[in-house]
Formats: C-alpha cells, sequence, structure tokens
C-alpha cells in the first residue's frame, strides 16, 4: 500500500500505463486534493486499486500548507497518518516527507520495481520516459542513467 501525490499519477494516466503501479501495489491511497489536480480534466476513472481518502484538517496539515500545495500537503499529512510510504516527485515535498521519517519513491521507483519484477524491460522503460519527456513532462537525465546503471 502506498500513498501517491499527483505529478506520478497524472503521468501515468496520460501516457495510458497507469497498470505500472498496480503491477507493485496492492493499494494506492490517494488524498481527496490529489484527486481534484489529477482530475482537472474530469473524467479520469479511477482502476479498483485506487482509493480517494478525505483527509481532515490538522494543525500538521495546516502547516503543510504554508509551504506546499494541497495536493501535496494533503498526501505527506496521509502518508505519515497511516505510515506508509509516499510516491511523489516534487523535490520540495519530498525533502519534507523524508524529514518526517516517510519513505518515498517517484516515477523512476516505479520503473525500477517493474523492470526488477519483470513487468517492464529497460527498453521499454526508456521508451517510456522517452515519450514522457516529449510530451512535457522534465524527468532529470541525471536520476534516469542512475537508474538504469543500478539494475
Amino acid at each position: 500500500m502506498i500513498v501517491s501525490d499527483s505529478t506520478t499519477l497524472i503521468i501515468l494516466f496520460d501516457m495510458g500505463k497507469i497498470e505500472l503501479l498496480s503491477n507493485i501495489f496492492r493499494k494506492v491511497y490517494i488524498p481527496h486534493g490529489v484527486y481534484e489536480e489529477i482530475n482537472f480534466k474530469k473524467g479520469v476513472v479511477l482502476p479498483d486499486f485506487m482509493e480517494v481518502v478525505q483527509v481532515e484538517t490538522s494543525e500538521h496539515l495546516n502547516t503543510l500548507q504554508l509551504i506546499l500545495d494541497l495536493g501535496e500537503s494533503e498526501a505527506i499529512a496521509l502518508a505519515k497518518e497511516k505510515s506508509l510510504p509516499l510516491m511523489i516527485d516534487e523535490k520540495k515535498g519530498r525533502k519534507i516527507a523524508q524529514n518526517l521519517d516517510i519513505k518515498i519513491i517517484g516515477l523512476l521507483g516505479v520503473l525500477y520495481l517493474n523492470i526488477k519484477k519483470d513487468f517492464l524491460t529497460k527498453h521499454g522503460a526508456k521508451i517510456f520516459l522517452k515519450s514522457a519527456i516529449e510530451n512535457g513532462y522534465r524527468i532529470s537525465e541525471k536520476l534516469i542513467d542512475e537508474m538504469m546503471e543500478s539494475l
């Protein structure tokens, strides 16, 4: 099980590869604020393994919202509350989550785990990443190279 912020979900939905999550996670919890971000186009149909969760207002959530957007704040607060890892790609949010001792994973980690579990080939991951970059998603070439070298 994992809690997710929006960036990785948006990329996977846009690229038609949301199954890369169900390959490695039994359940993905999505805070309501994140759902609003990924559903801005209207019509996103969540698969059965994803569940939208309402995050209760708390002092912790309010503090996070002073420096992060609603979706990131809710995702971090929910991950901390449920003691679950967090799927997040933005640097600022990742750093804050790490400082709260939340285990994190990003898009490259999702691809890495899919390759390790033989759901995706290295070549397939490279094609996916090339296409994502061509479609305007920013992914560090250095991080891509490091991930590929670690396989």
